[in-house]
């Protein structure tokens, strides 16, 4: 039997068990305001696209009304007429009104009914007994299923998440709201931004050049950072953790899939310090003045909100799991996953890499958006970097690795990008370029594309703000203030900060709600 096949009995059993008393209960249900919602969207034209976003066929009960509102739909669409005569004959069409109890049935639910007044309250009602019974019929097949030996853990837990995602996706509704509604609390988020000295609506990187462009990671906004191996991207996105978590008290969650946790401390250690990495992963012995240093600068690593997770092999709905907890319990405000392909996705696209990795990509922009957080992955390119000629190593969207999903899915896509990697040590202007790395941001949705030129010091693992002007396609003013941490020190950037507060100061906005 095949595995749809194989679902839909297991449906189909669950509900006959359901309508045997099995919990020797009746299963949820409202008859009377189904009949009360087919005969007003037939008494009333406009009535069914009172109820279209929160019904569908199999919100009704009875198989009867879920064929009548089928029709009924279906006329809507077509933009038809609906009435008693209309619906009796799309469902004659179909071969299917004397299943229902012919035109009789028909009228009789427009004689229940006075009016369409009441029909989204009833079609709410109707929603809810739905929800109510889909629960029940997941418990029932969960339940079935975890006798069965035969089936992986595993798989049962990822099974029942799926189901009850679903669920969830499939009736979440965001209602219509008026745009003075909307426009109150965006004049209110703007306030809030002139009066922060760092004029930045999301959470600082830590990097002042790259922070001018985005204006912080904002929440909901599923960011991606690629690279070929060897580039930094572990060391980058880390930084940006450390800085957050240490420099300004960030709630930081940090899903490590490649290196244990250990390893991950050790490089934080390494670039906290500035001790060799090679002692501080054991190659070498420290001296005491290392000890000194390791204990002066290991309080702020330890009291930093930065909590990390190395599950090998993270399942994307164990992630959605986790970072629910994550955000409930200890308040995450945003989230790293090195590296995306690294994580499996639906047990339905095994076997598929593309399906599953674009699974896995469509999954974490929803969960950031459910969870209104900003989630940044890194991700894998794909060679083709590499078999370009010449000096043009940059990368692209295009060589975004195994799937095209990334790149639409994606509000923000970060490549990193160190031409001193493929032994070119000077640029077209005959600058060094030793040291140099550049943030290329492809894809920005809500703001400007742009280079960032950071510094990336290879020995303690770390990128910093450079020295220099921030390389960037659009020119650009700086920002009033800007972040700096004890990582970035010895790279500070010369900005008249007092002068830029008392230019601000003179473009306040008052709010006028």
């Amino acid at each position: 039997m095949a595995k749809a096949d194989t679902y839909t009995h297991r449906k189909n059993t669950a509900n006959v068990h359901l309508t045997g008393l099995e919990f020797g209960k009746k299963p949820p249900q409202a008859i009377d305001l189904e009949e009360a919602i087919l005969g007003a969207a037939m008494l009333e034209k406009d009535a069914i696209f009172n109820v279209q976003g929160l019904l569908k066929p199999e919100s009704f009960y009875k198989e009867t009304h879920q064929r009548i509102y089928r029709a009924i739909e279906e006329l809507a669409v077509g933009h038809n007429p609906i009435d008693i005569y209309t619906v009796s004959e799309e469902l004659k069409k179909k071969g299917e009104l004397d299943e229902i109890g012919g035109a009789y049935y028909l009228s009789q639910l427009t004689l229940k009914v006075g009016s369409a007044a009441h029909i989204e309250y009833h079609a709410k009602i109707v929603a809810q007994k739905y929800i109510q019974r889909e629960l029940i019929r997941i418990s029932s097949e969960v339940q079935h299923d975890a006798f069965d030996d035969a089936i992986v853990v595993d798989e049962l837990l990822d099974g029942a998440q799926q189901k009850i995602f679903d669920l969830v996706e499939g009736n979440m509704r965001s209602e219509t709201r008026h745009v003075s509604n909307i426009l109150k609390e965006t004049i209110e988020e703007l306030t809030a931004i002139q009066k922060n000295d760092d004029g930045l609506s999301g959470l600082p990187s830590g990097f002042s050049a790259l922070d001018h462009i985005t204006l912080g990671w904002q929440p909901s906004d599923f960011s991606i950072v690629a690279a070929r191996p060897s580039m930094g991207k572990t060391a980058f996105v880390l930084t940006m953790a450390r800085n957050m978590a240490v420099e300004h008290k960030i709630p930081v969650a940090f899903f490590s899939l490649e290196m244990s946790s250990m390893q991950l401390v050790k490089r934080l250690l390494t670039s906290e310090t500035g001790i060799a990495s090679t002692k501080i992963r054991g190659g070498k012995k420290m001296i005491p003045e290392d000890w000194k240093i390791l204990e002066q600068k290991i309080g702020d690593l330890i009291n930093a909100p930065l909590y990390i997770d190395d599950t090998a092999a993270l399942s994307i709905f164990e992630f959605r799991a986790k970072a629910r907890r994550l955000v409930s319990s200890h308040q995450i405000k945003i989230i790293f996953i090195d590296y995306l392909q690294l994580m499996t996705g639906p047990p339905n696209t095994h076997g598929f890499r593309e399906q599953e990795v674009s699974a896995i990509s469509r999954s974490l922009k929803a969960i950031a958006k459910e969870l209104n957080i900003p989630i940044i992955a890194l991700s894998q390119l794909n060679r083709m970097v590499e078999t370009r000629s010449g000096s043009n190593k940059r990368p692209q969207l295009s060589d975004l690795r195994e799937s095209g999903a990334i790149e639409q899915d994606a509000d923000l896509v970060l490549f990193i990008h160190r031409p001193e990697y493929y032994g070119m040590t000077e640029d077209e202007n005959g600058n060094s370029t030793r040291g140099t790395a550049e943030i290329i941001i492809a894809k920005h949705r809500n703001g400007a594309t742009a280079d960032v030129q950071l510094r990336f010091l290879s020995e303690q693992a770390k990128f910093v703000d450079d020295t220099g002007d921030p390389v960037t396609q659009h020119r650009v003013e700086p920002l009033p203030s800007t972040y700096q941490s004890k990582m970035n020190n010895g790279y500070k950037n010369q900005i008249e900060t007092s002068k830029q507060i008392e230019i601000s100061k003179e473009f306040e906005v008052q709010s006028p709600f």
